[in-house]
């Protein structure tokens, strides 16, 4: 029997998919997908939580320009929840290059790019934790019950 676990994911909608007018379409992918929104915020990113968000990248050439692009408007962040969330979230948004994504993916559908890619979304359980704490302080978190669970998932997955 397969294992299902409830997760917590971050998802950062880019500043190319706020000045594109993809903020609704990006959101109702998600829900429409079973997905809970457990915080959502639209924020201005300065150099230090940039620094730390992307401190994989920090000695890469790319890196003031990847700043530059995240700083030019604008983001909208998303906490989502559900059974097996980040890896749900991965397939939505499809891989990091948008070129390379399948279409009916976030990006296969509405990027080319890999930079300008619409969205980032965390890649493991360790990584969702610490950017949801970095986006996120506790009380703007909601755990509630959303009263399609029943019908988003099977009895055995609800357990």
């Amino acid at each position: 029997m397969p294992k299902f676990q409830e997760e917590k994911t971050l998802i950062i909608i880019k500043p190319d998919a706020m000045q594109r007018n993809l903020l609704g379409e990006i959101i109702g992918r998600f829900e429409r997908k079973g997905l809970k929104i457990i915080g959502l915020k639209m924020i201005e990113l300065g150099d230090a939580i940039l620094e730390a968000h992307y401190a994989h990248h920090k000695d890469k050439p790319f890196f003031a320009s990847l700043k530059n692009f995240m700083k030019s408007a604008p983001v909208t962040v998303i906490a989502l929840s559900g059974l097996n969330a980040i890896s749900a979230v991965r397939i939505i948004v499809g891989p990091t290059r948008g070129y390379e994504a399948d279409a009916g993916s976030i990006r296969g559908d509405l990027s080319i790019s890999g930079q300008a890619n619409i969205v980032h979304a965390s890649d493991s359980a360790e990584s969702a934790e610490a950017e949801i704490a970095r986006f996120f302080k506790p009380e703007e978190l909601f755990d509630y019950k959303k009263i399609d669970y029943e019908f988003v998932y099977g009895e055995e997955e609800r357990g």
